[in-house]
């Protein structure tokens, strides 16, 4: 604790999540710990306090959480029997392993939403192609089928058309306490993001929805807020993400990923961590994701979610070409004075997550274009 009394904050997983923390929490005056599975990881490089260890290892995490007033995550995929040997002892684990798991497990998630009446694709429990055939002719092909635990980044799910390329994804190994979950294939107009941030007392705060465009599975950009969305709609999406947070006990930042049909909203997944669909939001919103979970956990008063500009525009930045990712900042902060730059500190691999960068303003043609302009040419896709 710092000599004027302000909190240790232990953040479990050295990722870019967590390092993007660090800026906020200095702000605060709040200390970070992380627990990085190496010195090199991304957090690990701006926070001086480190703890090195896997996040499934007991011991690592009681060195985490010694001294620190509340422990959260840079990811959900910490056992939940080690979280809540953390709260036999005392530690604040925030979110709790019971809200968590809902992140952790997908057809755990998709019970609770069920239960508490949330709108969800049709879904079902699947362990043989005789299930999901039944499922299809009750839902049409083609068929998501998904692990329940262990996929990000569109790993672990597949789109399949037909029993024989449903057999060919059953006959791949799943994930240790895995089940197979198949899910109806929504004909959606867009993908939404609505992030809320909840406190332990209650308060919660409702960050505009935004558009996320997903490719190969990866976020690739986001809008704030969501172009065209009516507002009824945007309601809609940020009443169903308070009453998630709420009714599944969410402290922290929440990320509520839906499909839009263009006349439903259904909630695909969930996140309860700062999220990618919200990095926008450090140069866009009046409080960042990064700060405001940082409030959540630490009970403080949550701050103020709206956007400074009419529109946010954030390119993730994807391993390319370039190696060397400083070389590029010469013609990319030139070209574009008022642009923002964030490097992980990652080694690029073609696909990776390496850095993104965020455009504000009020034409939002004009916002996309310098942001895809910068992501690829630090990713080598265009030279000049």
């Amino acid at each position: 604790m710092n000599p004027d009394g302000a909190p240790r904050v232990g953040i479990v997983g050295g990722g870019q999540l967590a390092r993007m923390s660090a800026a906020p929490a200095a702000a605060l005056g709040v200390d970070l710990r992380v627990l990085a599975s190496a010195a090199d990881e991304s957090a690990a490089q701006v926070i001086h306090d480190v703890v090195l260890g896997r996040h499934d290892d007991m011991a690592a995490l009681r060195r985490l959480a010694e001294g620190c007033r509340v422990v959260t995550f840079d990811h959900e995929h910490v056992p939940p029997a080690h979280l809540e040997q953390l709260e036999a002892m005392g530690v604040a684990v925030r979110p709790g392993p019971s809200a968590l798991f809902h992140a952790q497990d997908k057809v755990h998630m998709r019970q609770a939403l069920t239960d508490i009446g949330i709108p969800c694709p049709r879904w079902r429990v699947v362990s043989a192609v005789d299930h999901v055939e039944a499922f299809a002719e009750q839902v049409d092909w083609p068929v998501i089928i998904k692990t329940s635990r262990g996929g990000y980044d569109g790993k672990g799910v597949w789109l399949v058309h037909d029993a024989s390329a449903a057999a060919d994804v059953l006959a791949v190994p799943l994930p240790q306490g895995a089940q197979w979950l198949a899910e109806e294939c929504i004909p959606f107009v867009q993908e939404l993001s609505a992030q809320v941030a909840r406190s332990p007392h209650g308060q919660a705060v409702a960050y505009p929805v935004v558009r996320t465009v997903q490719k190969d599975g990866i976020c690739a950009e986001v809008v704030a807020p969501a172009p065209g969305l009516s507002a009824d709609r945007a309601v809609q999406a940020q009443e169903l993400a308070l009453r998630i947070a709420r009714d599944l006990n969410v402290t922290g930042m929440l990320a509520v990923e839906l499909f839009d049909d263009g006349t439903d909203l259904y909630v695909n997944e969930l996140a309860m961590r700062p999220h990618n669909s919200g990095h926008w939001t450090i140069e866009g919103a009046r409080t960042s994701q990064f700060e405001n979970h940082l409030r959540a956990v630490l009970d403080l008063p949550l701050g103020s979610p709206d956007a400074v500009a009419p529109y946010a525009v954030m390119v993730n930045i994807l391993g390319g070409d370039v190696a060397d990712l400083y070389s590029a900042y010469r013609h990319v902060l030139a070209r574009d004075p008022g642009l923002k730059v964030h490097l992980y500190g990652k080694a690029v691999r073609p696909g990776r997550k390496v850095g993104h960068v965020t455009v504000v303003g009020n034409d939002l043609d004009d916002l996309l274009a310098r942001g895809r302009h910068a992501a690829d040419y630090f990713s080598g896709v265009i030279d000049e």
